[in-house]
């Protein structure tokens, strides 16, 4: 299955290591300290033109990548939460 981000831009659900709010993460000198380093090692894909609400960190064949996005951590996590349960239990 894969989690839509925004534009033509889907990521699977087993690579997702992560959602993060860009209104909390970034407050901490850690978070901005690996994105400041993700995006040196040319690793963060920007999914929007807009002001961005959120990142996604997926790892996929040992790679890591960050998604920037607009839509927000909490529309990213209840896609995930709704896809990732079998239908029976909805």
């Amino acid at each position: 299955m894969y989690l839509h981000l925004g534009r033509d831009v889907a990521v699977k659900y087993d690579t997702i290591i992560g959602i993060f709010d860009f209104d909390t993460s970034t407050h901490s000198h850690l978070s901005r300290r690996f994105f400041t380093a993700a995006q040196k090692r040319g690793q963060v894909v920007v999914v929007t033109d807009e002001l961005p609400k959120s990142a996604v960190v997926c790892v996929e064949n040992g790679a890591q990548t960050v998604y920037i996005t607009q839509v927000s951590s909490q529309t990213l996590l209840r896609r995930f939460e709704s896809r990732a349960l079998p239908d029976n239990i909805l």
